[in-house]
């Protein structure tokens, strides 16, 4: 039966008419709740595939689908584990809450309506779970273990429009000024080539290299594990180890949408990721600096989004730990800041540990499926997936 329904999940039909969904299994102490999470919408599927994008086709010892990896393998094995727990008469000791949105792709409503009224009836969490990080291979050259990534931190969102002005007035004044559309260009270049933002080692940086150090092989396991001696060293060598990782270390900027409107204004909208929303301040004073080089203001903040980090001295974050090292004993086991979006982010405020993890062991090629063509999972990770959920609920 389960096998049927997780089909269904890759068709996309089981969830086709529901919007975000909350369940509850109530346990025998009231006062304490946990959260699992997984979203239930995805991506358009693109390109061409190997196997037919939602199908749910099983071949080469892999299920095959938009959606396997990101993200209805951990929803699919939430549900499978409470149930096959459930039907051995399990009563869980705390209340367990079940979450799942189905626009979290496109930054919708349906987690902070959600939010909303879990705010309203003043219910916290010990811990919520959600999709994040997953166990993949070695993200840098020197390591040859899988590794256990657990975001602890997600990046804040801020938007704004610029805009470069056609200038009236005298038409040999005019002249003189380059047009809007090369004004915004040599804003942009002059960023992308600078990258003028602040760049530290913050503490979930400092936790995840410590973390992951031992598994180095030297010369590398040496300096990743005196962080304090080569820390500034190493933020001008992290970009270049890993492009992931050195965009943990500050804020990140990115342009879209540029137009020309019919009265000659260039306008763009820049998307800044930050790690410490202090820091962001600064980095906006920086960024206004160098637009005024080109005659570029501000138009309009279109976004503005911060969500604290979860503590890794939490209890719950501590209890997940254990439970990823007890499961996936062969991985080395490190916290990290998620440069992406989840749905996870808007409830930090009712928990101090809201850690990103999907416990899906994936290879290289699968992890660079997510929102690409040829999207599969192994077989195998699908069983882990639940045994892991089941283990957070047996050691509640």
């Amino acid at each position: 039966m389960l096998t049927v329904i997780f089909m269904v999940f890759i068709a996309g039909v089981f969830f086709l008419f529901l919007r975000a969904e909350m369940c509850k299994v109530k346990g025998r102490k009231p006062e304490k709740n946990v959260m699992l999470m997984s979203h239930h919408d995805v991506v358009p599927a693109e390109g061409k595939w190997s196997y037919p994008p939602f199908s749910g086709q099983i071949a080469e010892g892999c299920i095959w689908g938009r959606g396997t990896v990101d993200t209805k393998t951990p929803l699919f094995a939430e549900f499978s584990a409470l149930e096959e727990l459930l039907e051995e008469g399990w009563i869980p000791p705390c209340n367990v809450y079940l979450v799942s949105s189905h626009n979290e792709e496109i930054a919708g409503d349906g987690v902070p309506l959600v939010l909303q009224w879990l705010k309203e009836q003043k219910i916290t969490f010990e811990w919520i779970l959600d999709e994040g990080g997953a166990v993949i291979d070695a993200p840098m050259s020197g390591m040859d273990c899988k590794c256990a990534m657990l975001a602890v931190h997600e990046k804040g969102r801020y938007t704004i429009r610029v805009k470069a002005a056609q200038t009236a007035g005298h038409g040999s004044l005019v002249k003189q000024l380059k047009s809007p559309a090369v004004r915004i260009a040599g804003l942009i270049t002059k960023i992308e080539k600078k990258q003028p933002f602040i760049r530290k080692i913050h503490p979930e940086v400092l936790a995840m290299f410590e973390s992951l150090a031992p598994y180095m092989k030297s010369p590398m396991r040496l300096i990743f594990a005196n962080m304090w001696c080569f820390g500034g060293i190493l933020k001008r060598l992290i970009p270049v180890l890993n492009a992931q990782a050195g965009s943990m270390l500050g804020t990140t900027c990115t342009f879209k949408n540029l137009r020309t409107a019919e009265n000659g204004d260039c306008t763009a909208e820049v998307f800044f990721r930050c790690v410490k929303e202090e820091d962001l301040k600064t980095d906006l004073e920086t960024f206004q600096k160098i637009a005024e080089e080109f005659q570029v203001e501000i138009d309009e903040i279109i976004e503005n989004e911060y969500h604290r980090p979860a503590s890794m001295h939490s209890s719950g974050y501590q209890f997940i730990k254990s439970c990823v090292e007890e499961e996936f004993g062969y991985a080395a086991c490190a916290p990290f800041i998620l440069p992406a979006g989840t749905d996870a982010r808007h409830f930090s405020e009712l928990s101090d540990a809201v850690i990103r993890f999907a416990p899906i062991d994936i290879n290289n090629q699968q992890y660079a499926s997510v929102h690409d063509k040829n999207e599969n999972i192994g077989m195998e990770s699908v069983v882990r997936a639940v045994a892991f959920y089941k283990t957070v609920l047996r050691k509640l």
